[in-house]
């Protein structure tokens, strides 16, 4: 285009734009910035209406929830006084049977009650008597631990299995291997033993011979069987003899080897099964007479 043409143009623009007055043109950037204003005002309050409607909708949920959960408490509500009105029928028609009762059904009732509180009597008088026995029970081990507190542990086992006490002590510190001739330092251990015992008299007690599953015969003893016997009656004799404990509170028994306490297939095993054990009986006499003094 050639330059001649370009100022026409140009001057053309000029020309037009002045052609605007400067009043005119005031008046539409105002008119356009109120326009504007009123647009952002109404984007504004288009925005508020829709979070106050998600709000509404929100409450709306939670308004049919509470609504269920009313309605379910409702329904539970009314089952309850169902129930409750059966019940009461139930209940009237039994006071109506109760209106009824005769004098010598009534001294019946007062009877049941007064032997169900004897009852409880017993129970309690019987619930005292096993915790005083698991008191001596303790007692008894603890003195004896004290007496045998310098034997080796693994020599003396004390414990208490189902409210019974037992002393275990190895074979091999009573006596030589294959023998029942007490050893005199076994004697010493029995000693010490029988001095726990003879401080309570009335308690009695068994002594218990066990061997190991090896079979054994020797002499006159036969088998497993006569050398746990012979161990045991060794023992007590020994008990009865040298420390003066009255025969009437000791039972000899041989067990054998049928009452192992660890597996004979191992040394240690047979170890431990060659044993004699002092079992404290239980004095079933003194919970005989109480059954006995309370159902009288």
């Amino acid at each position: 285009m050639k330059l001649p043409s370009l100022l026409l143009i140009a001057s053309s623009i000029i020309l037009f734009g002045a052609c605007v007055s400067p009043k005119k043109l005031r008046t539409a950037e105002a008119k356009y910035n109120q326009l504007d204003s009123a647009y952002v005002a109404k984007q504004n309050e288009l925005r508020e209406c829709q979070g106050n409607m998600k709000n509404l909708n929100d409450q709306a949920s939670d308004f049919a929830k509470q609504k269920a959960a009313l309605q379910a408490r409702i329904d539970d509500l009314n089952n309850q006084i169902g129930y409750l009105k059966q019940n009461s029928t139930r209940v009237l028609d039994q006071l109506k049977d109760l209106s009824v009762v005769s004098g010598s059904q009534a001294e019946s009732i007062k009877q049941s009650l007064a032997n169900l509180n004897a009852k409880d009597l017993y129970i309690n008088n019987l619930q005292a008597s096993l915790a005083r026995k698991d008191s001596l029970n303790m007692a008894l081990v603890m003195n004896l631990k004290s007496a045998l507190s310098d034997i080796n542990d693994t020599d003396i086992n004390i414990k208490v299995e189902k409210d019974v006490v037992y002393i275990d002590i190895s074979d091999k510190l009573l006596f030589n291997s294959g023998s029942y001739n007490v050893t005199n330092r076994a004697k010493e251990v029995l000693g010490k033993v029988a001095k726990v015992l003879n401080a309570h008299p009335n308690i009695d007690f068994m002594v218990e011979g066990n061997t190991d599953s090896k079979p054994y015969r020797n002499g006159l003893l036969l088998d497993n069987w006569d050398l746990s016997v012979k161990r045991a009656t060794a023992v007590t004799r020994i008990l009865q003899h040298n420390y003066q404990i009255d025969p009437k509170r000791i039972t000899a028994a041989g067990r054998g080897e049928y009452v192992p306490v660890a597996s004979n297939d191992t040394k240690e095993g047979r170890a431990l099964n060659r044993r004699t054990r002092i079992i404290i009986l239980p004095q079933l006499d003194q919970f005989f007479k109480l059954l006995e003094k309370n159902n009288q």
